[in-house]
C-alpha cells in the first residue's frame, strides 16, 4: 500500500517518525561535514602560523649571516641553523633553489627520499601564479595524507633566493576520538527523541483522527428521509470546528429542502390527481348527455305514464351529469398552476440545494459562478430542477451504462441564466421528440406525462425557454434559459 493510500492516522504517524529520522540524519551529516571543515581550517591555520614563525627565524638567520645572501650560499648559511629551527618548531623544513632543486633539509634521509628531492613543475607554476607568493598542496606519503606549504625566501632587497617547504602531517586521532564520542552521545539522544516521537505521534494521530472518524460516521448516517442529528464536538481545532459548522449548516439546509420537497411533492400529487380525475370524468360526460337526450326524443310517447317517467328519468340523469361536470370543473380549477411569486433568487444556490435531496453518487454539479440572480418563484424553480433530474435518472437507469452520469451546469449566456442537465441515458426516440413537452405524453409505465409539460409552462411563464439536444455518444441534454434579473 502506497503512502497516499494509507489512512490519515497512519500518514500522520509515519510523517512524524520520518521527520524525526530525517532531521537526525541531516544533523549528523551536517555535524560530520562541519567537523571536517573545521579540522581542515584548523590544520591550515596552524600550518600558516608555523610557517610565519619559521620564516621569522629564517629572516633572522639571513640578517645575521656573514655569508653572501645568495641562492648558492643557502646550504652554508643554514648548515648549523636548520636543525635548530626544526627542534624549536617540531617540524621538518626544506630549502630549494628557484628551479625546485633541493639545497638543504632538516631530514637526514633526504638523499634517498625522492619525494622531497625536487619540487614538481605544478607546484612551481602554482607558486609563481599566486598573488601572495604562497602555495599549499596536499600529498600522500605511505598512504598518509598531509599538507605541504611553499613560499619564497627573500634577501635584504626582498628578492627571492630560495623556496621554503614545510610538510605538515595532521594528527587527527584525538579529534576523531572526540567526534566518535560526540556522535555516540548524539545517537543516544536521537534514540530517546525517536521513542518520544513515536509515542507522541501515536497519541496525536489518534487524537486528530478521533474527531474526524466521529464526523465521518455521522455523515454516513445522514439521510434525507429522517431527522438528522447535528455534530457536537467541544474543544476542537479550528479546522475541525469549521468542518463541523459546515456540516451542521448543511443539515439545516437539508431539512428545509426535505420539508419543501415533501410539500411540493404532495401538492404536485394532488394536482396531477385532479387533472387525471377531471380528464377521466369529462370524457364520458358529453356522450352520456347526448345519448340520454336522443333517447328522450326517440322514445314512443304512447304510454301516458311513460312520458312523465321519462322526463323524470332524464331530468334526474342530466342533473347527475351536471353535478359530475361541476366536480370535474372544480378539480380542474384546483389543478391550475398557482400564482407566481416573483422573488429574487440565486439560481446557483437553489440548484445545489435541490441536488442535495438525491442520493445518486453519479450526479455532478458545476458552476463557475457563486451567484446568479433571477426573478423566479423559489418553489417552482425547485420543481423545474427536480423534474429534469428525475427524468435523467430514469433515463440512466433504463440505459444502465458502465459509468452512469448526470451532469448539471449553471452559467450565464448573454442576458440569460442557463441550466443544462446532461445524462448518458437511453435518449429520446425520433418519433417521440415532437411529443416530449406535450401534456399526458409519457414513455413510462407509471405517471401521467405532466412533468416536462409543467416544466415548460413554468419556464415560459417567466419569459424563459426550454429545449433538448442529443449528446454525441449517448443520452440527452436539456437546456433551460431564464432571463437575468
Amino acid at each position: 500500500m502506497s503512502f497516499l493510500n494509507r489512512s490519515l492516522r497512519s500518514r500522520i504517524f509515519l510523517s512524524m517518525i520520518l521527520l524525526v529520522i530525517g532531521a537526525s540524519v541531516l544533523i549528523v551529516v551536517v555535524t560530520v561535514f562541519q567537523y571536517s571543515e573545521n579540522t581542515n581550517d584548523y590544520h591550515r591555520e596552524r600550518l600558516i602560523r608555523k610557517e610565519t614563525a619559521i620564516r621569522e627565524n629564517i629572516d633572522y638567520v639571513i640578517k645575521n649571516t656573514t655569508y653572501a645572501v645568495e641562492t648558492n650560499k643557502i646550504a652554508l648559511i643554514f648548515k648549523d641553523k636548520i636543525h635548530e629551527i626544526k627542534d624549536i618548531h617540531k617540524i621538518d623544513l626544506f630549502l630549494y633553489d628557484l628551479e625546485g632543486n633541493i639545497l638543504i633539509s632538516s631530514k637526514a634521509s633526504i638523499i634517498k627520499d625522492t619525494i622531497y628531492s625536487k619540487i614538481s613543475t605544478q607546484v612551481l607554476e602554482g607558486l609563481k601564479k599566486s598573488t601572495d607568493k604562497h602555495y599549499i598542496e596536499r600529498f600522500i606519503e605511505n598512504k598518509l595524507e598531509y599538507q605541504s606549504s611553499f613560499t619564497y625566501i627573500t634577501d635584504h632587497q626582498f628578492k627571492p633566493i630560495a623556496i621554503l617547504n614545510l610538510p605538515y602531517f595532521e594528527d587527527d586521532e584525538f579529534l576523531n576520538y572526540e567526534l566518535k564520542e560526540y556522535l555516540w552521545r548524539l545517537g543516544f539522544a536521537y534514540i530517546l527523541m525517536l521513542i518520544f516521537a513515536i509515542i507522541l505521534a501515536y497519541f496525536l494521530s489518534k487524537y486528530i483522527t478521533r474527531s474526524l472518524n466521529s464526523i465521518s460516521n455521522t455523515i454516513k448516517e445522514t439521510r434525507l428521509d429522517k431527522q438528522n442529528k447535528k455534530i457536537l464536538i467541544p474543544l476542537q481545532s479550528q479546522e475541525v470546528s469549521t468542518l463541523v459548522e459546515a456540516y451542521n449548516e448543511m443539515i439545516d439546509e437539508l431539512e428545509k429542502s426535505a420539508t419543501q420537497l415533501a410539500s411540493n411533492e404532495r401538492e404536485a400529487a394532488w394536482r396531477e390527481m385532479a387533472k387525471q380525475v377531471a380528464h377521466e370524468i369529462k370524457n364520458p360526460l358529453t356522450p352520456m348527455r347526448l345519448t340520454v337526450q336522443s333517447f328522450e326524443r326517440k322514445f314512443d310517447p304512447k304510454d301516458p305514464d311513460i312520458i312523465n317517467k321519462m322526463k323524470e328519468y332524464s331530468h334526474s340523469l342530466i342533473q347527475q351529469i351536471d353535478t359530475m361536470s361541476s366536480i370535474a370543473s372544480a378539480f380542474s380549477t384546483y389543478a391550475k398552476m398557482p400564482a407566481q411569486q416573483d422573488e429574487t433568487v440565486n439560481i446557483v444556490k437553489i440548484t445545489k440545494l435541490t441536488l442535495d435531496i438525491f442520493n445518486e453518487d453519479y450526479i455532478y454539479f458545476n458552476s463557475d459562478y457563486s451567484e446568479i440572480t433571477i426573478k423566479f418563484d423559489r418553489t417552482q424553480l425547485i420543481r423545474v430542477i427536480t423534474n429534469l433530474i428525475k427524468n435523467s435518472i430514469q433515463a440512466v437507469n433504463e440505459s444502465q451504462p458502465e459509468v452512469p452520469s448526470v451532469k448539471v451546469n449553471v452559467y450565464k449566456e448573454d442576458s440569460f441564466a442557463m441550466i443544462t442537465v446532461m445524462d448518458n441515458g437511453i435518449g429520446i426516440k425520433d418519433e417521440n421528440k415532437v411529443k416530449v413537452f406535450e401534456p399526458k405524453f409519457t414513455t413510462k409505465t407509471s405517471g401521467m406525462g405532466l412533468g416536462l409539460a409543467m416544466v415548460k409552462k413554468i419556464v415560459e411563464t417567466y419569459g424563459g425557454d426550454i429545449n433538448f439536444t442529443e449528446n454525441i455518444e449517448e443520452g440527452t441534454t436539456f437546456t433551460v434559459k431564464i432571463p437575468l434579473e
